[in-house]
């Protein structure tokens, strides 16, 4: 089953089912949503060497410097979104590793504010049962590849809880 027939197969909020299945901006449409402005809280970020799986997702050497980026994405302080981010930095147009390394810029306002033009590759969406996240015992997970010039510029993974949160 393709993602977006896996998607619709989903029980869960219509909203949630919005944001989960775009190809654009999570934060936007976040904002539009909860007409709050949305925030982007960095758990961490790290310099990491790739390891094989990171070298053939973005084809770069073993061992090249990766960003691993893992943000809460925030509206009207309430958690919506756990996202973790992979992007190999000699891959990143410099404007675009200069903000990246700034952290709590959400991706999508990096990649427009930079007029960096790219497209989103769905890789795989799933229900999550007994992890919770933010109080929700279900996350719906997905994860896809942003690609700039035929190349994979991120790796990003979003998890959302699937509760009534997204009931706007």
């Amino acid at each position: 089953m393709d993602f977006i027939e896996k998607l619709k197969s989903f029980e869960i909020p219509t909203c949630l089912r919005v944001c989960a299945g775009t190809d654009g901006s999570v934060t936007f449409l976040l904002e539009i949503m909860t007409k709050h402005e949305a925030a982007v809280v960095t758990e961490y970020q790290h310099i990491i060497p790739a390891d094989e799986r990171m070298a053939e997702i973005f084809d770069v050497e073993v061992g090249a410097d990766i960003n691993d980026r893992v943000v809460t994405l925030t509206a009207g302080d309430v958690p919506y979104v756990y996202a973790r981010s992979l992007s190999p930095i000699e891959k990143m147009p410099g404007g675009v590793r200069s903000d990246m390394m700034r952290a709590d810029i959400p991706i999508g306002k990096i990649l427009r504010d930079h007029n960096i033009e790219t497209r989103r590759d769905f890789e795989g969406i799933e229900l999550i049962d007994h992890e919770p996240l933010f109080g929700a015992e279900t996350v719906l997970s997905r994860s896809y590849r942003i690609v700039h010039h035929n190349g994979v510029l991120m790796w990003i993974n979003e998890r959302f809880p699937v509760d009534s949160r997204w009931e706007l």
